[in-house]
């Protein structure tokens, strides 16, 4: 695992914050795609069936998975830093860091004009506190796996 020193970790702000602001977009245009095609699978539902135009949605479906190459392409080139990404759409980003033969993480909120927050390692099997609170990540998992299992996919 890469650390950073507190310097490299603030050099990298601006390179991570136009790959988060990447992602953010391609997550929220994959979401407004999903969403027309959540509204259409509703309005066949409703209807009890109606012709669709498959051509359309098989469109609309290859534009939603441009977005999501987006999303993920993005993500994967922070990975490839050594940056940990916490939470795309909060812009929540930690950066292994060593301090006295001990790696922490330094946290950064895409906005913020400076790296200010650090927590330790969490470990499941022993909780441990940190230095400020922890904004817990979203319940939901990755847009992908909500659209791996969207009805639409059967469909077509």
């Amino acid at each position: 695992m890469r650390t950073f020193t507190l310097e490299e970790a603030q050099s990298l702000l601006p390179t991570l914050e136009s790959l988060l602001k990447r992602a953010i977009e391609g997550k929220q245009s994959a979401e407004v795609v999903e969403s027309g095609l959540s509204d259409l699978l509703r309005r066949i539902y409703l209807s009890g069936g109606m012709r669709v135009d498959v051509s359309s949605v098989a469109k609309q479906r290859a534009e939603m998975e441009t977005h999501l190459q987006r999303v993920r392409e993005s993500v994967a080139e922070m990975d490839s830093i050594g940056v940990q990404v916490k939470d795309i759409e909060g812009g929540l980003l930690d950066f292994p860091c060593r301090i006295d033969d001990e790696v922490v993480l330094l946290c950064w909120r895409m906005g913020e004009t400076a790296i200010e927050h650090w927590h330790k390692v969490f470990r499941a099997a022993s909780p441990s506190t940190s230095a400020f609170a922890v904004v817990p990540l979203p319940a939901a998992g990755p847009i992908d796996a909500q659209i791996a299992r969207h009805p639409l996919n059967e469909l077509f």
